[in-house]
């Protein structure tokens, strides 16, 4: 290849680099820029920032949590459904757990996910005077679990059980497990430091109702972590306690409620939600927390 023609090359190459950068690097960024700002987009395209008296508070498309710095709820506001993005809403560490209905076994460093619901359960359960006890969990708040130990049949399930363990119940934490035989066996605590995996994993349901009082939102996470929404049930169960902060009737925070709940998208999309942080804006707005 000759030297011209090695030049026309370079210089077509350089030609379309040129055209591309303009079209793809410039126009259509700018073109994009500007359908954005049309009237009913820029809100959106802006971040759906929310303003009171002038100063950003927050976003209504990204979640936040309404609780003193220990992580203690704030009486007085609506509580947002857990987040499992950083330290909770980090809009730099949006994820999920990755934990699966499979994760029912916890570990020294990490819970599974049913004792993260467990737990998450209990404590709303305590938050609004309600029975927060669900399938599978323990009154303590962890995943009842058993390990059942013994010779197994042709299909691997133990027949004739010799030692059972409460594989979520830590012996430095409960005296006793939740459970106190299983099939004839006394149930044991869990040793720190063993190893129970070679035994039949065994869930125990317990006495819990098949519909628990605290929804299913506000024991698990969203997918990204940074949900601003809620559903009409976790509010309705929040009504009481921020009516009571607030010194006003449950129906006055009822009504607010239902001014900031949602339908489903096109009629058909989604469920019906609640935007948190919207309404415990428009609450400090109609009734002040009694200080």
């Amino acid at each position: 290849m000759n030297f011209s023609s090695l030049l026309r090359q370079h210089w077509a190459a350089l030609r379309a680099l040129l055209v591309l950068t303009v079209i793809l690097g410039i126009a259509y960024p700018v073109f994009i820029w500007l359908v954005a700002q049309l009237p009913g987009l820029s809100h959106r395209a802006d971040g759906s920032v929310v303003e009171v008296d002038g100063e950003p508070v927050g976003s209504s498309l990204i979640g936040q949590s309404f609780t003193t710095a220990d992580g203690t709820a704030l009486p007085q506001y609506f509580q947002s459904r857990p987040s499992a993005a950083g330290d909770g809403y980090d809009p730099m560490a949006t994820s999920a757990s990755n934990l699966g209905p499979e994760s029912i076994v916890d570990t020294p460093d990490k819970a599974g996910l049913l004792t993260l619901v467990c737990s998450r359960s209990k404590a709303v359960g305590e938050l609004e005077g309600v029975d927060g006890l669900r399938p599978y969990c323990t009154g303590g708040g962890v995943g009842a679990v058993l390990s059942v130990f013994g010779p197994r049949d042709a299909r691997g399930a133990v027949v004739d059980p010799t030692r059972v363990v409460s594989v979520n119940e830590a012996c430095d934490t409960v005296s006793t497990p939740f459970v106190d035989t299983y099939e004839g066996v006394r149930v044991e605590c869990a040793k720190s430091g063993e190893d129970y995996s070679a035994g039949q994993i065994v869930p125990i349901r317990g006495s819990a109702p098949a519909e628990p009082a605290v929804p299913a939102d506000a024991v698990t996470a969203s997918g990204s972590g940074l949900d601003p929404h809620i559903s009409p049930a976790y509010a309705d169960l929040q009504i009481n306690r921020v009516a009571q902060a607030r010194g006003v009737s449950p129906e006055a925070i009822r009504a607010v409620v239902a001014d900031h709940t949602s339908g489903r998208t096109l009629g058909f999309l989604g469920e019906p939600r609640v935007n948190v942080l919207e309404l415990n804006l428009a609450l400090d707005e109609q009734y002040p927390a009694r200080s």
